[in-house]
Formats: structure tokens, C-alpha cells, sequence
């Protein structure tokens, strides 16, 4: 296993009453919608499932996330989800 302490990497992820969740270091989204977020991280895939999910602030240039609704659980990974590649949805955005 990758020894996070130390690496360069830096997240941090804040849930505040499983309603609100903040989330920085956040490299990519591959999908969303409002039960499912999967997103590329500075520490691996992070995959958001829940209910009523709301993307609230996503800013690219300090790679901050926010998201509300009722957050059920947040799952790391290190590899791709579902092997896929390509544009993601940044990428689709900011053509």
C-alpha cells in the first residue's frame, strides 16, 4: 500500500452531518448524478454514493468540490472506474 504521509499528495475531505461535503485536491470528475459521484483525486479514484446528491461549487483552479444531499458512503480506489479512459466530464466542459 502507498504511503500517503510521504508523498507530495494533499486532500483533504470534510462531512459535515452527512449533508455537506467538502472535498479539495480534486484532479477530475468521470461521472456524476444525483445518487453516484466518481472523481479522480491527488489520492486515487473517490467514489460519493448517496441520495439527492447536488454538485454546489467546483472550482478548477483551486481543485475544491462541494456537495450536498445525504451522503451514504465514500469509497477509495486506485484504479479507473469501470477501465475508463478519455474525456472526462472537465474535459467535455472546458473544450
Amino acid at each position: 500500500m502507498e504511503d500517503f504521509k510521504s508523498s507530495n499528495k494533499f486532500q483533504n475531505v470534510v462531512l459535515e452531518n452527512r449533508e455537506k461535503l467538502n472535498v479539495t485536491g480534486i484532479l477530475d470528475i468521470f461521472s456524476f448524478d444525483d445518487q453516484i459521484i466518481i472523481m479522480q483525486t491527488e489520492l486515487g479514484i473517490l467514489t460519493i454514493k448517496g441520495e439527492n446528491l447536488k454538485i454546489n461549487k467546483l472550482s478548477i483552479d483551486t481543485s475544491d468540490f462541494t456537495v450536498e444531499g445525504k451522503v451514504s458512503s465514500l469509497i477509495y480506489s486506485d484504479a479507473e472506474p469501470n477501465g475508463k479512459k478519455g474525456k472526462n466530464i472537465l474535459s467535455k466542459i472546458f473544450k
